[in-house]
């Protein structure tokens, strides 16, 4: 069922939609594409540099990110990873974590002003879904692999 994008803002807690286990996307079209980049315009006015489907109140496995060339705040100091470009990952998997979980502090844009210590491992991969329905995989390090 297609949503009007105009109407998609961000969702702060304890909006119930935070809370919905996200379900699959289906046919990568469109719509999909629109509320994509409805998505990054939300994610950039909110300085924030990812934002998932539930923050915007869609129940959608989906998310985007956008990390700052160079930007790397990895707790062990890796090499930086970051894609300098936007990305969209639709219908997500993570897989294949490498090396002992290191605590970081993260923030969240459903959750202003509160910030606490995560535990997440230093590399991970992904493959998700482009807004063409393409499937990709990444390796990542770093605050990318944080953020996703």
């Amino acid at each position: 069922m297609p949503v009007d994008v105009d109407t998609l803002r961000l969702r702060v807690y304890p909006d119930p939609v935070l809370r919905d286990r996200a379900r699959e996307v289906g046919a990568v079209d469109d719509h999909v594409q629109a509320v994509a980049a409805r998505m990054l315009e939300i994610m950039r006015e909110q300085e924030g540099i990812g934002l998932a489907a539930p923050q915007v109140g869609l129940p959608w496995r989906m998310f985007v990110t956008s990390v700052p060339e160079g930007d790397d705040r990895s707790a062990g100091g890796d090499p930086p990873s970051a894609r300098p470009e936007p990305t969209v990952f639709i219908n997500p998997v993570l897989s294949e974590p490498e090396g002992r979980a290191e605590a970081g502090s993260e923030g969240c844009l459903s959750l202003p002003d509160i910030r606490g210590d995560v535990l997440r491992p230093p590399t991970i991969t992904i493959t998700a879904l482009d807004t063409e329905g393409q499937r990709f995989t990444l390796r990542a390090t770093g605050l990318l692999a944080r953020c996703w």
